[in-house]
């Protein structure tokens, strides 16, 4: 066998390997990256770190008027602290939503996956 061939064999492994790991890790990891902030009517900043991808999660009895979305997903926010209502919002990653002045605050969130 000519050394191409090992290395053609090499990078095939490698790739096939590549290809078993990320889509392993993506079954195991069922947390967002990052961080989800927020602020309350109060200014009361809330943190969480490394939030669970699927489900419903509450912003708090306070809700938040300020939301910064600092994971790896995008977020939908809603006006309920249950996941529903009629007005939500989509905030991509990196990005931060204010609420209008005399509006409700958000109530929840998911994180799209």
């Amino acid at each position: 066998m000519a050394v191409t061939d090992h290395r053609r064999l090499g990078v095939a492994a490698g790739a096939a390997l590549l290809t078993i790991a990320v889509a392993g890790c993506s079954d195991l990891g069922r947390n967002a990256v990052g961080t989800v902030s927020y602020a309350t009517e109060r200014e009361r900043v809330v943190t969480v770190s490394n939030p669970l991808v699927e489900g419903c999660h509450r912003f708090g009895p306070a809700g938040a008027v300020e939301v910064v979305n600092n994971t790896l997903v995008d977020m939908i926010l809603y006006p309920n602290d249950d996941c529903s209502g009629d007005t939500t919002t989509y905030l991509a990653t990196t990005l931060t939503d204010n609420i209008p002045p005399d509006t409700e605050p958000w109530g929840s969130y998911t994180l799209v996956h």
